[in-house]
């Protein structure tokens, strides 16, 4: 097939999987007492009424270009990031904890650049430790990363009970950063920070990167066929850690677009559900880093006129879940549909050149 038509493809597979699984989602809201109609009307009116509503999608949309990133990053050397839940809290740890320990001390700008690397360093150290752990023992690197972020979970309640603990040891978040550290907001009327840019920046950047340079060349040639690659001289190991280093690297820099740029402290049990979507959006997106950034703008989209459904009428918090529940399983499921047609596709033209040889 034709690259044209191949893409044209992909997006009618990927339209009909948002649709179909936003039509399937609302219509449960009845269930719900919410009319889905109204619901719809609601969703649109409420979160393009103003700048500042708008601009809350950004918001949102900020640290899901970077799980998104995360996972499409692996994705390409044929391996399955499913902790970036983790490694992005543990971007937040670091973040955290170099803020409150350096605000007030040093300017701001210099502070967020410590905090900045920190986020990154942290999220990278998990990232190579599951990579090692592939690389070396062949370990199920889809097990080790999920387990991985349920172990960054205990830390961080720990470093919340002990040592990152507010002043007056009542709950378990900390004290708010100083705003010196806070990322600088860029759109006037609106919490847009500069966020949203380094994501952008970071989206080209990984672009880039997987198609432009020798690295990526070795990560995609490893994803593709390690085998070939082992033959030309290129080591899967090494490309195993390096890929993995790097993805937790992006996670982890999703830590400091959340706590610098919105969050403003460190609390338990906020954005659970950030690299689950971040694999969505990666599939979303075909595992193209700048396709994620669309694919992103609808999940915060969906979790603004959630918010805002919820506001303007009876509907549970759970409604936002729902919503991107459904578009989450539909593209899923298209991704699944689209490989087995691509693979019979592949075996019906290998037995009809075999025909002809023959």
């Amino acid at each position: 097939m034709k690259k044209k038509e191949i893409l044209c493809d992909f997006l009618l597979w990927i339209l009909f999987a948002i649709l179909l699984g936003l039509a399937i989602s609302f219509s449960f809201l009845p269930l719900l007492s919410v009319n889905p109609f109204q619901a719809l009307t609601v969703m649109f009116s409420e979160t393009f009424s103003s700048t500042y509503n708008m601009g809350n999608i950004l918001i949102k949309t900020a640290p899901l270009i970077l799980t998104g990133l995360a996972f499409t990053f692996t994705y390409k050397a044929n391996l399955y990031n499913i902790g970036a839940q983790g490694q992005f809290y543990s971007g937040c740890i670091c973040a955290s904890a170099v803020s409150l320990a350096l605000g007030g001390k040093l300017s701001g700008p210099i502070v967020i650049l410590l905090a900045g690397m920190a986020a990154i360093l942290g999220g990278a150290v998990v990232g190579f430790i599951i990579g090692f752990l592939k690389a070396k023992f062949n370990a199920n690197e889809f097990l080790i990363s999920m387990m991985s972020t349920y172990v960054i979970q205990y830390v961080m309640q720990l470093l919340l009970r002990t040592s990152l603990q507010e002043s007056k040891h009542e709950y378990l978040k900390t004290d708010y950063l100083d705003k010196s550290t806070w990322l600088p907001k860029i759109i006037p009327g609106t919490s847009v920070s500069l966020g949203i840019l380094i994501s952008l920046l970071v989206a080209v950047l990984v672009w880039y990167v997987l198609y432009k340079t020798s690295l990526g060349f070795r990560i995609r040639a490893t994803g593709l066929n390690q085998d070939a690659a082992r033959m030309s001289g290129i080591s899967p190991q090494h490309q195993y850690m390096l890929a993995f280093a790097i993805s937790g690297a992006i996670a982890g820099l999703a830590g400091l677009v959340e706590i610098n740029g919105m969050q403003h402290m460190l609390l338990t049990g906020f954005d659970t559900q950030i690299g689950s979507y971040g694999i969505g959006i990666a599939i979303l997106a075909n595992a193209n880093p700048l396709a994620v950034i669309p694919a992103a703008l609808l999940f915060g989209f969906l979790q603004v006129g959630g918010t805002a459904l919820g506001h303007a009428s009876d509907a549970p918090a759970s409604v936002i879940d729902l919503l991107q529940g459904f578009v989450m399983l539909f593209v899923l499921m298209s991704f699944f549909f689209r490989r087995k047609i691509e693979l019979d596709r592949l075996k019906k033209k290998k037995v009809q050149e075999g025909g002809e040889v023959a």
